[in-house]
């Protein structure tokens, strides 16, 4: 069998997410469909984790094998995006990799990003690209939160209650926010994430940032370890897999 890596960009509006449910467009069925028309058989993609329905990707990692050795991969890599071409899928790159790579287990880390438009205007031309948000944010108060945030600690109140992963406990290595005219970035780097995780942490952070909560409510709701406590998740449609690091 050959490994190969695939770095994907995508568009999230219309999917159910990234894994193959049994009912709904998934982007890895979509892809799975696309390969097996090239290699004729069916092919497994199996990405660095799982993206919410609406979520979307900069550079979403995943990794397939084939009985086929791909000798021409800029051919395959040109078939595949025609394939794909009216999916709102883009394979940007496609390597070469050894048994031992795993688009999943062999991550270090990842990058998320959330975008929020703070101004009065709804966004026409970033429809669904981020999270309209009228009232005026304090950039001081969440970059505030976000570094209580950082560090190893238990998530619980960030965490959806179908989440499967065994321990709560994670460890956020960076938060970054930065604005630019009315669009705010954040982006949180961590070697995985929560179900949810990240879109509750920017739901607790616009209360914040509006003065709804003060930091003492934040840091209270924050250490609970319960989710009824937390704020409304953040849309998907704000949140942007960046990159995952190896």
């Amino acid at each position: 069998m050959f490994r190969y890596q695939i770095l994907i960009e995508y568009v999230g509006t219309g999917f159910i997410g990234w894994q193959s449910q049994p009912k709904g467009k998934s982007v890895q069925q979509t892809i799975e469909n696309s390969l097996k028309k090239i290699l004729k058989e069916k092919t497994l993609v199996v990405g660095q984790g799982r993206l919410d329905a609406g979520v979307h990707a900069i550079s979403q990692s995943a990794h397939f094998d084939t009985k086929k050795k791909i000798f021409d991969v800029k051919k395959f890599h040109n078939r595949l995006n025609f394939i794909l071409n009216r999916s709102s899928i883009s394979i940007l790159t496609i390597k070469k990799k050894n048994e031992k790579f795993h688009s999943r287990y062999s991550a270090k880390a990842r990058v998320y990003q959330y975008i929020i438009f703070n101004r009065e205007s709804v966004p026409t031309i970033n429809k669904d690209r981020g999270w309209h948000i009228k009232k005026k944010i304090n950039l001081d108060d969440i970059k505030k939160g976000a570094r209580f945030l950082i560090g190893k600690r238990d998530f619980s109140t960030f965490r959806s209650s179908s989440c499967s992963a065994k321990s709560p406990i994670r460890t956020l290595e960076k938060v970054n926010i930065s604005k630019k005219k009315n669009q705010i970035s954040i982006e949180f780097k961590s070697r995985s994430f929560l179900q949810t995780q990240v879109r509750s942490m920017v739901g607790c952070l616009k209360y914040l940032g509006e003065g709804k909560w003060n930091f003492k409510k934040f840091k209270d709701v924050t250490l609970s370890k319960k989710r009824i406590l937390c704020a409304p998740p953040a849309p998907p449609y704000g949140l942007f897999l960046k990159k995952v690091i190896y």
